[in-house]
């Protein structure tokens, strides 16, 4: 017999798990929603052409691909070994493979924008909660299944959409608690002139791709990388220059400037990053341009929020602007500029910082003891009452010695038992006790839930009259 298992980079999530992430999500979710964003669901899977070509070289390696259904007829053998022996060469078959799964959120609402941009009102604002699937290498805070939290704007080209998603940032992670987060800001324009200086947009690609990496391996693999890439030595010290830019905001934008303001769009991405910075004062917003975020589609502006200093985690959050992402789809000229947050790593953070509060682990609030078969009919009424007035609860559902009901309502994490017997029900009242500090109050019935709607129901008096 098979031992069970599921898939390496794919979760259970139990109860508890589930609280904590719908806490983030809750707090993500009203956020977007505060700033004027709608939500929109797509399909978990896409047609293969829709997703390949759109996330660079690096990206389209980790697509998941879904082989055809049928391939075990025996009409289509011969078309499915053809199809097998393409993808071992690394490439694609109809007859083996026509979808995948999605990747991100980002190319699919393009889709979905292509196709429907006829009866959207722009500027559109939508957010999207859904889960994304990648081929990647498991490891710590990096899954093939996970969840993205997206909120994009298409149809405008103005930079306050930059200025308000790097707001929504800052209110969401102050909301979790995550003080000490860390919002990066960079342009591709400028990665663009960059890339001019060092032989022309051919480069782009490798370059930033290259850079991309820094973090992970270090200046020197870098440049190792790029000389890989046939850049010159002297292509490859430019752009350790570019690298080695410090400072504070002000110092890197006067280096920026020195170095790339005489190219056009150099200069252009200069002003827009500064743009930003200034408009977006109130939040600590760190000029890095080091950054590259290795996907082909963004155009301007880029984001990306980083955990705490003191977590080692990496990004938890990015995005950047796509001036024109809708014309993979043959729809040109909608600009769009979007962000996501990484919520599987935002759990982890808030796991690690101890910063969930206590709330979020409530499930159900109170127990209802079973004291004998009448006695547990009568206090099904009751309970009944509670939760139609939204008070969350459960009766054991046997009538066994009270010591095993404590010990379960304690092993679930329950606030409070309710015990109605014979003697309760002839005198019209239930013992509550509230099982993290041991208080046991008389409560008459119709008071009862004046009890539990009380914020802290240890600290209340009996609520006899």
């Amino acid at each position: 017999m098979a031992k069970p298992s599921i898939p390496q980079g794919t979760r259970d999530f139990s109860a508890d798990v589930v609280r904590k992430r719908n806490y983030i999500l809750s707090t993500i979710r009203g956020s977007f929603e505060l700033y004027g964003f709608e939500p929109l669901e797509t399909p978990a899977m896409e047609n293969l052409e829709t997703l390949m070509g759109k996330y660079g070289e690096e990206g389209d390696k980790l697509i998941f691909k879904i082989l055809n259904n049928g391939i075990s007829n025996p009409k289509n053998i011969d078309k499915a070994k053809a199809g097998f022996e393409k993808a071992l060469e690394g490439k694609n078959t109809s007859e083996l493979t026509e979808r995948a799964l999605k990747y991100d959120l980002t190319i699919p609402f393009a889709r979905y924008v292509a196709m429907n941009n006829g009866r959207l009102t722009f500027p559109f604002r939508r957010y999207q909660i859904q889960p994304v699937w990648r081929a990647d290498r498991p490891q710590k805070s990096r899954y093939r299944e996970f969840t993205q939290c997206d909120a994009d704007v298409v149809g405008s080209t103005s930079l306050i959409n930059e200025v308000e998603l790097a707001n929504i940032y800052h209110l969401v992670f102050n909301k979790l608690g995550l003080l000490q987060y860390e919002l990066k800001i960079n342009s591709r324009k400028i990665l663009t002139a960059l890339a001019h200086l060092c032989g022309g947009s051919a480069k782009m690609m490798d370059i930033t791709i290259a850079i991309d990496k820094l973090d992970k391996i270090g200046l020197d693999k870098v440049k190792e990388e790029l000389l890989l890439r046939e850049l010159t030595p002297q292509q490859i010290g430019v752009i350790e220059k570019y690298l080695s830019i410090k400072g504070s905001n002000e110092e890197k934008l006067i280096q920026i400037k020195s170095l790339l303001g005489n190219i056009k769009i150099g200069r252009e991405g200069i002003q827009e990053v500064e743009f930003v910075y200034k408009q977006a004062a109130n939040i600590n917003i760190d000029i890095d341009f080091t950054l590259a975020r290795g996907l082909n589609y963004y155009t301007g502006i880029i984001f990306e929020a980083k955990a705490p200093p003191a977590i080692q985690m990496g990004s938890i959050g990015g995005g950047g602007r796509y001036d024109d992402l809708t014309g993979l789809f043959d729809v040109p000229g909608i600009a769009g500029v979007g962000i996501s947050f990484g919520v599987d790593r935002i759990y982890d953070v808030l796991q690690e910082l101890n910063l969930f509060p206590a709330e979020v682990h409530t499930g159900t609030r109170a127990i209802f003891f079973n004291m004998g078969e009448e006695e547990s009919q009568y206090a099904f009424r009751i309970m009944q009452q509670l939760r139609e007035k939204g008070v969350s609860c459960e009766m054991y559902h046997e009538f066994v010695k009270i010591t095993k009901q404590f010990t379960y309502a304690e092993k679930k994490k329950i606030g409070h038992a309710v015990i109605i017997g014979s003697k309760e029900i002839e005198q019209n009242y239930c013992l509550v006790k509230d099982l993290a500090t041991g208080l046991q109050e008389v409560v008459v019935f119709e008071r009862l839930f004046d009890y539990f709607d009380k914020a802290k129901p240890a600290e209340n008096k009996s609520l006899v009259p």
